[in-house]
């Protein structure tokens, strides 16, 4: 199938990254963050989309769109950003792929396993650039209510190319430090997952589960920053987490099972009353975060 041309559309060397025709669909936290950080300079023209009319009305009321994006919007954008849950990310382009041809795509989704060969291929049966996309930031809070312009200060920004130009590759690092990410990091979609699956999925479902004990009611006047530390991201949005730990099953349980055999192995040792082995998995993970610098 070949996209229908968009004559509306600038090409790729007429963008100045510093004034680029944003959609963003999706204006929950991360999306809405992104609008309020991209309409600061007031040189882009950022739009938006959302499923609540109330969260449009808000993004407008706070500037942090400058319109409720439309068909045409689509199909003049110089980038597209999808910051929906992954597989609503798909659906979208599925249906509106017929506007995106010539754009820049690019998603915010935690998985890239599954999404990113998928985009990729709706990329070539469109004619549009896609480059996947990761901003290292989050809080507790979900919605657009719960978004700021400062977010990603400070922020990791993944990128994963999927065969994309240089150019467009270049475009993203530099949206990404527009608004306020320290560093981009270029990665497949394969290392992402597993990393993903070791530094955000496993101490999500590690607080899930510890909170879940009899004890943690009882837990105000014993605790002190242990307990915060461990517990902070218990406070979960069970549906989009549940779709991005399934999506990323075999790296998760993968990192699941090797922290099962490290509590396994601190279990037993209390258990067996066995000082000189406790003493030594403890040891060896002081020494990881000391080499570690951290």
């Amino acid at each position: 199938m070949q996209p229908t041309p968009h004559t509306g559309r600038r090409a790729p060397e007429e963008r100045n990254p510093d004034e680029l025709d944003i959609v963003i669909v999706g204006l929950g936290l991360i999306g809405g963050s992104l609008a309020k950080a991209l309409s600061r300079s007031r040189r882009h023209r950022v739009t938006g989309i959302d499923q609540n009319p109330e969260v449009i009305r808000q993004a407008l009321l706070c500037s942090a769109i400058s319109a409720e994006a439309d068909d045409g919007a689509l199909s003049r954008a110089d980038l597209i950003l999808l910051c929906c849950y992954p597989q609503a990310c798909i659906d979208f382009v599925q249906k509106k792929g017929a506007l995106l041809g010539g754009a820049l795509v690019s998603d915010t989704c935690g998985v890239k396993g599954y999404i990113c060969p998928e985009l990729t291929e709706l990329a070539r049966e469109f004619g549009f650039t896609f480059v996947g996309g990761h901003p290292m930031a989050g809080k507790e809070q979900n919605g657009f209510a719960a978004s700021e312009a400062d977010l990603f200060e400070g922020a990791s920004y993944l990128l994963i190319p999927c065969g994309a130009s240089n150019q467009a590759v270049a475009l993203m690092e530099h949206l990404a430090r527009s608004v306020g990410a320290a560093r981009t990091i270029a990665t497949t979609p394969e290392h992402h997952d597993e990393m993903i699956a070791f530094t955000s999925q496993v101490p999500h479902a590690l607080a899930c589960a510890y909170v879940m004990s009899p004890l943690c009611p009882e837990h105000p006047g014993y605790s002190a920053g242990s307990y915060r530390d461990v517990s902070r991201v218990a406070r979960i949005n069970e549906t989009l987490w549940s779709e991005l730990f399934l999506e990323n099953r075999e790296p998760l349980t993968r990192e699941i099972d090797t922290l099962l055999g490290h509590l396994t192995e601190i279990r037993n040792a209390v258990a067996e009353n066995d000082r000189e082995a406790l003493r030594g998995l403890l040891r060896r993970g002081r020494e990881i975060k000391e080499r570690l610098g951290e």
